[in-house]
């Protein structure tokens, strides 16, 4: 017979993952709106010319307007310079992450830029270098290798249907298939009279080509390790958010005047003048730059999500899929998912020690009942 307290702690201790379930659908539609706006600024670029740099301070000084609106820094307790200095400094940082992710967006295409702003998992390495045991550098290691072998994969087409093996090796099936149907029946072959124009000649662009996105994606991690280390509080840490965005358009400015002024001697040369797209300025403001910076804030907070995580990829992943298909790009699902399932075992293993001492933290917290008190923070967090 079970006792009165045991049935008394179960009424009084919801499930866990229900209390949560509304704040992942939160996380999960931002970053399926997030990668909305991806797609919808790749097509814009890709269908006009437009520059990268002037597209993204177009985008970046709007939405470093809202944060200061919504933040307000200047109210409150006063920042002291040892918050503001490197909040100013983390702008930086973020202005040269993002004119590198444009170009390798631009460059690369959607699934080769998102997946590789996880490439960032790479300072777990460098954490167990510093801070780690020499049993967990090997799980490191090996995690960075399986991180380093699926940005290859991904270079080298798998995940897109022209380059894929796995296509290539169905359509080789399908074509002697069909070559024998018509033998027997002594019809033309199908693909004689096939127009070359229609054929895909999207090119294989090799590792050399990803540095740039591979870049942008360590420093995007970077950017966060230093958010992370400066503001300790959830609300200091929008504070000092804002501030780094209005540093990032400063340091950004002088980059797109440059730009506008080599586009605007260029197009008077050809006098066209660009389209303009409301979805594409609109969706990257909105979705891109301030939707998800609190919506990756409440995963980070309450449901212990980081950006360089298995879970966070799985959602990336889903959302990818999603608007590969809608867009009906070049696309291929197995070699995607096989690419996404080596980044995350790469990602799992390097971010190993770091979980294990979160879920060390956890546990003794909940036991002395001092978890909600209880600010934690890793030595060096991806």
């Amino acid at each position: 017979m079970m006792s009165p307290n045991r049935v008394s702690e179960d009424r009084g201790t919801p499930p866990h993952n229900f209390r949560h379930t509304p704040l992942q659908i939160i996380h999960i539609v931002a970053n399926f709106m997030r990668i909305w706006s991806i797609y919808s600024m790749y097509r814009y670029l890709l269908q006009t010319g437009a520059s990268v740099v002037l597209f993204l301070f177009a985008c970046l000084a709007p939405a470093a307007i809202l944060f200061l609106i919504l933040q307000k820094p200047w109210k409150g307790r006063p920042l002291s310079n040892t918050q503001v200095v490197p909040s100013i400094i983390n702008g930086g940082i973020t202005a040269l992450y993002l004119v590198l992710w444009g170009k390798g967006l631009k460059s690369c295409g959607p699934v080769r830029a998102i997946l590789a702003e996880y490439s960032g998992a790479v300072l777990g390495v460098l954490s167990a270098v510093l801070y780690g045991r020499r049993g967990h550098m090997w799980k490191k290691i090996g995690g960075l290798i399986a991180m380093l072998a699926s940005l290859y994969l991904l270079s080298e087409g798998w995940a897109t249907a022209t380059y894929s093996p796995f296509y290539i090796l169905t359509q080789t099936f399908l074509l002697l298939y069909l070559f024998h149907k018509c033998c027997k029946l002594n019809w033309n072959v199908p693909w004689e009279d096939r127009d070359d124009s229609e054929a895909k000649t999207e090119p294989v662009l090799g590792l050399k080509q990803m540095l740039v996105p591979i870049i942008a994606g360590i420093l995007s991690a970077l950017r966060r390790v230093i958010a992370r280390r400066v503001s300790i509080k959830n609300q200091l840490k929008r504070r000092l958010h804002a501030l780094t965005i209005a540093s990032a358009t400063c340091f950004m400015f002088p980059i797109a005047m440059w730009d506008m002024i080599i586009g605007s001697s260029s197009e008077s040369d050809s006098n066209a003048k660009l389209p303009f797209s409301a979805w594409a300025f609109f969706s990257t403001i909105l979705f891109g730059n301030i939707l998800i910076f609190y919506a990756d804030s409440i995963a980070e907070e309450r449901l212990h999500m980081v950006f360089s995580s298995p879970r966070h990829l799985a959602v990336a992943g889903v959302c990818i899929i999603i608007m590969e298909n809608v867009y009906k790009m070049d696309f291929s699902l197995t070699g995607f998912t096989i690419c996404c399932l080596i980044l995350g075992f790469g990602i799992y293993e390097a971010t190993s020690l770091e979980r294990n001492r979160k879920d060390s933290i956890r546990s003794s917290d909940l036991s002395n009942g001092e978890f909600d008190n209880q600010i934690q923070m890793s030595p060096l967090p991806t």
